[in-house]
């Protein structure tokens, strides 16, 4: 069943042959652990052998101390390496960092224009010198940009083929030349499998990759890709894409995508993206109002907003220990368009109406619902469950210590993925 599961989730055949003889000898090795059942053990192999799997590669960027610092991203047509470079560009402004980005993709039709939008998007320069349309010049000419105005990270978009070929070796051989990159990250598309494996292979080769940048990682993709890029290739992952949003962009983890693969969610991802966008102010606020049993419509409608600026809905229950599969549950999946006729309810009604929901009477519910373009049944529903959700939170009011994010989250995180393991 291992075997099968990994076939089908693209890892490469000659991994998976050593992984299974791997597995099979320590569980036929090892005693049952008292506190595991003899299921529980092998998953517990299978996830040691997995995170094995990738030794010891760390994501992120390597240590380096030029300045500027360039990052040339490598790979085929249509991987993503534009919307990648903008991703790239947005999290290390995050970083306390000052990146400019240049595209060196003179032969596919706007797709310097392309990088152009995406960095006004990420909001960060772009070495766009008019009439320039040489790869060579373009980066020799944003590393002398930088280097006068302060930037200390140059981010090269470099132009891709359908395959690869002698020109475009010779292409970025010659950028590699004149910017001397402290990273050079192939950009691959989790989607086509063992097709990025074998040409992150060939760009290693033929002109070195020093980091794999996984893009799609959201779609149908189960992570055979990743678990092959480090045996096959040789080389670590440094980032992972899972999504369109330009934040959709972060530092691969091991524990945290082999976690995904099993079942086991990924809630330290999850806080993460929390304490992103939830004010410790506003948490500590909620906190008081939680104890204090004051919780009101206006704060449901916050939290929503809050929970949306995490991304997608689907996203963040497949984070959760348990929903790995919900992509599969299509009769389930979390509908995005009810958030938004939530909020259009809430916002129907009156202030007085939102810190007071008792007061709502029939009529004051067929304005709300004529307000908002919902019916009154929507209108009853939502207060029902409202009714409902207050009265979970008194009881679960001296557990609201979580919303504040920091350590003592990643610490309660942490034992929830020990106790499920």
């Amino acid at each position: 069943e291992i075997r099968l599961a990994l076939l089908e989730a693209d890892v490469n055949f000659k991994v998976v042959k050593a992984f299974i003889d791997r597995v099979r000898d320590r569980a036929m090795d090892q005693s049952v652990l008292a506190s595991l059942s003899p299921s529980q053990q092998v998953v517990k192999i299978v996830r040691d052998e997995m995170l094995a799997l990738f030794g010891d590669t760390q994501g992120g960027l390597t240590e380096s101390s030029k300045r500027p610092r360039v990052v040339l991203l490598l790979g085929l047509q249509g991987a993503g390496k534009t919307t990648t470079a903008g991703k790239l560009a947005k999290w290390l402004a995050g970083q306390g960092r000052h990146p400019l980005l240049v595209s060196t993709d003179v032969k596919r039709p706007a797709a310097i224009a392309q990088l152009n939008v995406v960095a006004g998007k990420a909001g960060v320069r772009v070495f766009d010198p008019a009439g320039d349309l040489d790869p060579v010049s373009r980066a020799r000419g944003a590393m002398g940009e930088a280097a006068t105005k302060g930037f200390d990270v140059v981010i090269v978009d470099s132009a891709g083929r359908l395959h690869i070929d002698d020109e475009l070796m010779s292409e970025l051989a010659a950028i590699k030349s004149v910017t001397d990159p402290s990273d050079l990250l192939y950009v691959a598309d989790a989607m086509t499998g063992q097709d990025a494996i074998k040409s992150a292979g060939e760009f290693n080769s033929r002109v070195g990759v020093t980091g794999v940048v996984l893009t799609k990682m959201d779609g149908d993709a189960r992570g055979g890709a990743a678990l092959s890029v480090v045996s096959v290739v040789g080389v670590p992952i440094a980032f992972v894409g899972s999504g369109e949003r330009l934040e959709d962009l972060e530092p691969f983890h091991p524990d945290r995508v082999v976690s995904r693969v099993l079942g086991m969610g990924d809630v330290l991802s999850l806080i993460e993206r929390a304490e992103k966008v939830i004010d410790q102010d506003e948490a500590a606020k909620l906190e008081q109002k939680l104890r204090a049993n004051e919780f009101t419509l206006e704060d449901f409608r916050d939290q929503l907003r809050t929970i949306r600026k995490m991304g997608p809905l689907e996203q963040i229950m497949g984070m959760l220990p348990g929903m790995g599969n919900i992509k599969q549950l299509a009769d389930n999946k979390p509908d995005e368009k009810q958030l938004g006729r939530i909020e259009a309810i809430i916002g129907s009604m009156t202030p007085e109406e939102r810190r007071k929901q008792h007061i709502i009477n029939g009529a004051r519910r067929k304005r709300i619902a004529k307000g908002s373009g919902t019916s009154v049944e929507e209108v009853n529903r939502l207060l029902k469950q409202f009714v409902q959700m207050q009265k979970m939170m008194k009881q679960l009011g001296g557990l609201a210590g979580l919303s504040g994010g920091g350590k003592g989250a990643r610490r309660r995180a942490m034992e929830m993925l020990r106790n499920r393991r």
